[in-house]
């Protein structure tokens, strides 16, 4: 189970936070390559993330005041942020997203972009740790802000790779949709 837990979370991670690493790379980019300014980036990142798995740690407990029966249809919520992201995704497509760019880069700037990008995924991560349990929750956490280092490397690295940067832009869209929908459908067969 721990190998699993541990790819699961680099799995979640990863999913859920492809748009974190494009806004990474444009803050980075926006740094123009002084280092006080790219720290303050990594800051806010991590302040952002820890805030994000605050909230997620306390629904989950709050989670577990339910009835054992009751937690895997919590896999509804991002079963219903991912047909809504997929929606969006549909409905949006061929449009520009240039209003969305980050304008600077303090740490709590950084931080405020990065709790609300991820406020949907406090609605991913809620059921999944609810489901995980305590042992499973500090696995995700851990992943979680060791990935943060890693992406915010990546973004360093995308800042100066204007290709790659779009490539992710074009296709991110469209992952998170499909991942959404299969980690609530997974919750949900829990229930079975």
């Amino acid at each position: 189970m721990g190998l699993s837990l541990l790819g699961q979370a680099v799995a979640m991670f990863v999913v859920t936070n492809i748009d974190d690493l494009l806004i990474l790379a444009v803050f980075f980019g926006r740094a123009c390559g002084e280092p006080a300014a790219a720290w303050r980036v990594v800051a806010g990142q991590y302040l952002g993330l820890t805030a994000i798995l605050a909230v997620s740690v306390a629904g989950a407990l709050g989670a577990g005041l339910l009835p054992g029966s009751v937690i895997p249809f919590l896999g509804l919520v991002p079963l219903a942020l991912g047909l809504k992201a997929g929606w969006d995704a549909w409905r949006d497509r061929g449009g520009d997203d240039e209003d969305a760019t980050p304008a600077t880069a303090g740490v709590l700037r950084v931080a405020a972009v990065t709790f609300a990008n991820g406020g949907d995924n406090i609605g991913v991560y809620v059921p999944v740790f609810a489901v995980a349990g305590l042992g499973g929750m500090t696995v995700y956490s851990a992943v979680f802000l060791a990935g943060t280092a890693v992406w915010c490397a990546a973004g360093w690295f995308l800042a100066t790779r204007p290709v790659i940067a779009r490539a992710l832009s074009r296709w991110g869209h469209i992952a998170l949709p499909v991942v959404l929908i299969a980690v609530g459908l997974l919750i949900l067969a829990e229930a079975l």
